[in-house]
């Protein structure tokens, strides 16, 4: 044999990774257009389809001991279910102060639920009330 084995082996090598770094940018566009969507904390009302994944987007003063949970009573599981959380900074981070918090939920099925968030310190009963928690509600209907 002569040197053609290797000139269709580099080929064939080229040809793979050019395969493979076109299925890598079609999943990058994919991703970025598959972002779930955001919902601010005055979008009271949120409409998804089943499966959809959201987000909501909430302040968070990570300096100052508050957390948000998801107070009772809790969403239809059938419909709406809590998929974990994130934080992010809104602008130059400094000394913890100000971000968002941003809870993701998963719309399972069809159906209408109401969802209660409550920022609490210690958190000691559903309506925060013993630290002086806030409190929002969203109904999210999945159809």
């Amino acid at each position: 044999m002569g040197t053609g084995g290797i000139a269709r082996k580099s080929r064939l090598l080229v040809i793979a990774v050019a395969i493979a770094a076109l299925l890598i940018a079609v999943h990058t566009v994919i991703s970025r257009l598959s972002e779930p969507a955001v919902y601010d904390a005055d979008s009271t009302e949120i409409a998804v389809g089943p499966g959809e994944h959201f987000e909501i987007r909430v302040a968070d003063g990570r300096a100052d001991g508050f957390r948000w949970i998801i107070a009772e009573p809790r969403p239809d599981p059938a419909v709406l279910k809590a998929s974990g959380s994130h934080s992010g900074a809104d602008g130059p981070s400094s000394s913890g102060a100000g971000g968002s918090r941003y809870l993701d939920f998963v719309a399972v099925g069809p159906g209408r639920t109401d969802l209660r968030l409550l920022r609490c310190r210690r958190c000691t009963d559903s309506e925060g009330r013993a630290d002086g928690g806030q409190r929002l509600e969203f109904r999210v209907t999945v159809g």
